[in-house]
C-alpha cells in the first residue's frame, strides 16, 4: 500500500511549478512578481515545494547532438525472471551505464525503457551487445532510434 502523502498545492505553487519546469533559473524575484506574491513568501514556497520531494532538482537540458551524442534510441528492456535480486541489480546498474540519459520502469510486456545517446551507430551497438545482448537477467532488447525528441510544455494542471 502507497502511505507517500502528497503536499495539498494550491494555485501559485501550481503557477510556480510551470515557470520554473520552462526555467529552472528564473530568478526568485522574477517568479514571486510573475504569480503576484511578495519575493520573501516565493522563496519559502519554493523551499516547501523542495523539501517536501515536489521539486526533486534542477536539471540543464542539454543538447546531446551538440555534446557530440547525435544518436539517440529507446531499448525496451524485458528482464528474465522478475526476482527482487535481478530487478535491484539491473536498477542500481542501469542509470550509471555510458550514455543513458533515462531509465523508465513500465508495465506490459516491456519491464524498463532506457532512452539513451551515442556518438554513432556503432557505439549504439557496441553498447547493445555490451550490455544487453550477453546479460543471462535479459530476457529480450529491442531498440528504436529517436529520430526526433520533444519536450512537453504542458504537463502540469491548469488552475
Amino acid at each position: 500500500m502507497n502511505n507517500v502523502r502528497h503536499p495539498v498545492l494550491d494555485q501559485i505553487d501550481h503557477a510556480i511549478l510551470r515557470l520554473l519546469a520552462a526555467d529552472g533559473r528564473l530568478p526568485n524575484l522574477a517568479l514571486a512578481s510573475a504569480v503576484g506574491i511578495a519575493p520573501s513568501t516565493c522563496l519559502g514556497r519554493v523551499r516547501a515545494l523542495r523539501e517536501s520531494g515536489v521539486i526533486r532538482g534542477y536539471h540543464a537540458d542539454i543538447d546531446l547532438t551538440r555534446v557530440g551524442l547525435p544518436i539517440q534510441a529507446i531499448i525496451a528492456v524485458r528482464m528474465q525472471a522478475h526476482h527482487r535480486e535481478q530487478i535491484q541489480a539491473f536498477v542500481t546498474v542501469a542509470p550509471h551505464l555510458p550514455g543513458v540519459v533515462e531509465v523508465f520502469h513500465v508495465a506490459g510486456g516491456t519491464d524498463y525503457l532506457l532512452h539513451v545517446a551515442a556518438t554513432d551507430t556503432t557505439a549504439l551497438h557496441d553498447f547493445i551487445l555490451e550490455y544487453f545482448a550477453a546479460s543471462p537477467a535479459i530476457q529480450h532488447a529491442e531498440t528504436s532510434l529517436v529520430f526526433r525528441h520533444l519536450r512537453g510544455t504542458n504537463v502540469l494542471p491548469e488552475d
